[in-house]
Formats: C-alpha cells, sequence, structure tokens
C-alpha cells in the first residue's frame, strides 16, 4: 500500500495508522507493531506498508492492513504543513495553499467528483451520437462580441509592441468560447461538442466568475426548435447528476453533510420534475411585481443582472427555469431572429438555478443568409465574418445550440458558495497562484 498518512496513533501494544491514496475519501486503516514506528512517520507523511490483508473486527471498516514493513518514503514536516491532522479547515483557508489544497478532504472529494463528472459528460453525448471536437484555444474571433479578451503574443512582442507585429499576422485572442468553430463542424456532422478551457478577461472576483473555466458547448443540426436545444441541456444536467450521485456518493455526501446540509434534498426532487419554462417578458413582469427593491431596475429590453436571476428562480420555486426569447438588440449577432412585435425578440436561452444564476446559454443560430447579411453589415463585422457568411452559402441547415459552465455546474450540485473552490487551480482578477 502506498500513499500519504492521515493519521497516526501509538498505543503500548500497537501502531495505528491511516492511509490515504487519493482513490477514495476513505481510509485504509495500517495495524502494526510499536516497534515499527519511525521518528519521522507522521501526518502527511509519504509512506509504503507491506503486509497483510486482513478482514476488520471493527464496524467502520470491512478490511485492514496488517502491517510487516513500513517505509517512509517522504517525510513531512508537521509544524509547518499548513494541514492540520483531523481539522475541518475551511475552504477559504485551503485556497491560500494551491500546491496543498488537494491533500484536504473537500478537496480531494471536489477533485474525484470533478473527474467523473467530466467523464459523465463525454459519456453522455458519445452515448447520444455526438462527435468530440477539439476547438482551438487561441482563435482570432471574438464570440460573444463583449471585448472582454485576453490577447495573445510572444514574450519578444512584448517588448516590441510599439512595432505592432504580430506572431499569426492578426490579433489572437484566448478563446472564450468555441462555438463558431464547433458551427463549422455542424455543416459535417449533424450533432457535435467541445469540453475544454474558455477565458474571460473580467475585473471579477465575484463568486460566480473565473478568468479561466471548462465550458462544455454542443450544436445540434437539422433542429429548428429551441424546445430540442433545452431537452439536451436538461438531459445533459439530469443523466451526468445521476451519474456523480450514483459513483461519488461518500465525495458527495461530504459537501451535502458539511457545506450544504438541503442541497441532496433539493437535487433529487429536480431530478424527478421537468425543469421550468419562462419567456424573458413574463420573467421581466415578475421582477416587476417583486415586492423588493433592486439595484438594477428590471426593464424590457435590459439584461437580466444576477439579482434579478436569483429572484425569478426563487418566485418559480427554487428550481432551474428556462428563460426564452430575449431582445434582439440584447444578444449576439448569430442568435436566430424570431421576427415578432412589437417586442423584438431572438430564439435564444438561458438556464436559471438557484444560488448560482445562469448556468446554460444557447440559442438557435441564424441560418437564413439575407438575414445574417444585414445585420453583420448593420454591426460593421461583414468582413470580419465573411467565412460564417459562406457557411451559409453553402449547404447551409437551421441548427442551434449551448454552453454549459462546467465549474458552475459543479458550485450548483454541491452545494458551494465560491466558484474558486471547485476548480484545482482557480485564476481571476489579480490572482494568478501557480
Amino acid at each position: 500500500m502506498q500513499g500519504w498518512v492521515r493519521s497516526v496513533r501509538s498505543q503500548k501494544e500497537v501502531l495505528f495508522l491511516h492511509i490515504n491514496d487519493g482513490s477514495s475519501l476513505e481510509s485504509l486503516q495500517v495495524v502494526a507493531d510499536p516497534s515499527l514506528e519511525k521518528r519521522d512517520l507522521t501526518f502527511g507523511s509519504a509512506v509504503e506498508v507491506q503486509g497483510k490483508l486482513v478482514k476488520s473486527p471493527h464496524r467502520m471498516q470491512n478490511m485492514e492492513l496488517q502491517a510487516e514493513t513500513i517505509r517512509v518514503v517522504g517525510p513531512c514536516d508537521i509544524w509547518s504543513f499548513p494541514l492540520k491532522m483531523k481539522e475541518r479547515h475551511p475552504l477559504e483557508y485551503v485556497r491560500q495553499f494551491p500546491h496543498l489544497r488537494c491533500r484536504s478532504n473537500a478537496l480531494g472529494a471536489l477533485l474525484r467528483i470533478r473527474s467523473e463528472a467530466t467523464a459523465g459528460i463525454h459519456s453522455f453525448f458519445q452515448d447520444n451520437g455526438y462527435v468530440h471536437i477539439h476547438t482551438p484555444i487561441i482563435t482570432s474571433n471574438d464570440c460573444e462580441g463583449a471585448g472582454e479578451l485576453f490577447q495573445i503574443g510572444t514574450s519578444s512582442e512584448a517588448k516590441e509592441s510599439a512595432e505592432k507585429t504580430h506572431f499569426f499576422n492578426v490579433p489572437a485572442f484566448l478563446t472564450v468560447s468555441g462555438q463558431l468553430h464547433l458551427e463549422v463542424m455542424a455543416g459535417a456532422f449533424t450533432h457535435v461538442f467541445t469540453f475544454g478551457p474558455t477565458f474571460r478577461a473580467e475585473n471579477s472576483q465575484s463568486r460566480r466568475h473565473l478568468a479561466e473555466f471548462y465550458m462544455v458547448e454542443a450544436e445540434l443540426s437539422f433542429t429548428e426548435s429551441l424546445q430540442d436545444i433545452m431537452q439536451v441541456m436538461e438531459d445533459l444536467f439530469k443523466t451526468v447528476t445521476s451519474t456523480v450521485l450514483s459513483k461519488c456518493p461518500h465525495d458527495v455526501e461530504l459537501f451535502h453533510k458539511y457545506i450544504a446540509p438541503a442541497q441532496k434534498g433539493r437535487l433529487e426532487q429536480i431530478l424527478k420534475h421537468k425543469f421550468m419554462i419562462i419567456s424573458y417578458s413574463e420573467a421581466v413582469e415578475i421582477l416587476k411585481q417583486a415586492p423588493q427593491t433592486f439595484t438594477f431596475k428590471p426593464e424590457w429590453g435590459c439584461d437580466l443582472q444576477t439579482e434579478h436571476e436569483k429572484y425569478v428562480v426563487k418566485h418559480c420555486g427554487e428550481v432551474p427555469v428556462f428563460v426564452v426569447n430575449y431582445p434582439y438588440d440584447l444578444k449576439p449577432f448569430y442568435m436566430r431572429d424570431n421576427e415578432d412585435g412589437p417586442q423584438h425578440t431572438v430564439a435564444a436561452v438561458d438556464l436559471l438555478v438557484p444560488g448560482v444564476g445562469e448556468l446554460c446559454g444557447g440559442s438557435l443560430r441564424e441560418e437564413r443568409l439575407p438575414f445574417l447579411k444585414s445585420r453583420l453589415q448593420r454591426l460593421g463585422l461583414t468582413d470580419a465574418y465573411q467565412w460564417y457568411l459562406d457557411l451559409r452559402k453553402f449547404g447551409s441547415v437551421p441548427h442551434g445550440g449551448f454552453g454549459m459552465g462546467f465549474e458552475r455546474y459543479l458550485q450548483y450540485i454541491l452545494g458551494v458558495d465560491n466558484i474558486k473552490d471547485v476548480i484545482p487551480f482557480p485564476r481571476f482578477s489579480h490572482s494568478c497562484l501557480l
């Protein structure tokens, strides 16, 4: 058995150790003769134990290891080690030690859940006939049109910025979304998805934002219904959550017991029922009739702020809510015009969940060349997106898709308050440790 010592208890006639190798929350009890105790056999030390695996007489565990030899592979200075034996460290405390926090129970459990959820997402899409696409991290496109981009360049370019030279001959950025590249692929495959890092240069240290995070994105060809997109969103959420709950019960229980005590029951209820659907216009009316005063006054045509999203979810009974058909002028150029009036909308959808707000965002894409052309012309983007117009000229089909923030998903199902605690190495404004 190889692993790290979680506890040491020395008695007159027996030495007890608990060893953990990271494969589960449970540690293996090692029973040894006190003569095997060494000075550097302490909490946090890395050890290799050889012996016999036998049935344990104790009710708390099935098996234990009767040690014959114990070798300390890597000692641990317990006086300077920031994690202490049998102490439940707050998530805020271990966040200070990105190089060591994976040794804590909470982060260990989180990382196993994260791994299982990742596998569950890939399984969901592959089981439903999707092709996995590796979309680029370096791009010359700004998918969101928000301008919150990390521009990249070589170290020599940084020194010679006055010369305005570019490694790629054009300005290049870290991707904010793989959507546009998925749309390219949706011209050859009916169902595609990508799952990778995305970057937003938002100067925010809120508990909901990261500068680097992971995004699950899918694109469906031959669909003219926003309902189809919402169904995939809901099925993805429920399937992956059920997988995580069944495959990581002890890890999930740690969060539901000590961090978000009521979350387990809420999740079980959510998995049994259909998500609610309301229109953006209905959401604005709900907000206007709210008995509370908002920092941002709700008006038709304005974006829903976090405070608005949370109120809408609360009003609907603290369940996931799809909000559909957003104002035309509020959304990016690629969203499909609903051709309605007098309040002009696009076929867009956001999935709002309790405690987090927006979890997923999606839309039908504008596949009609004249509509797309006129909108790009108005925005002065025709030259930059000529290739995007080409997609509509050569075998275009009605299509749509969505993206789900992976860290926000984990935040929600586990009830973790701060998004910085559900990613191994959080990057946010004014912080890039390691």
